[in-house]
């Protein structure tokens, strides 16, 4: 999946949640999912595109600005 994830889906068409309490990211899984798990799904996104962390999180954040204009950050 990491090798064909970029090709397939662009940084900017990605959000990130932490709603699903039953799934955990590695190497938390096994535990309750909580929203401070969500820097190991940016590791392994920055990993996966060949980027650093930093360009991860303001392009995700982005794009659900993009998508819920509402939202205030």
């Amino acid at each position: 999946l990491p090798e064909v994830l970029p090709a397939v889906v662009p940084l900017d068409r990605i959000v990130l949640e932490t709603d699903a309490p039953y799934m955990a990211p590695v190497p938390q899984r096994g535990k309750r999912n909580e929203s401070a798990y969500i820097r190991h799904v940016i590791t392994r996104l920055a990993e996966a595109y060949g980027v650093s962390e930093e360009e991860v999180c303001p392009q995700t954040t982005a794009t659900v600005a993009h998508l819920f204009p509402q939202v205030i950050f």
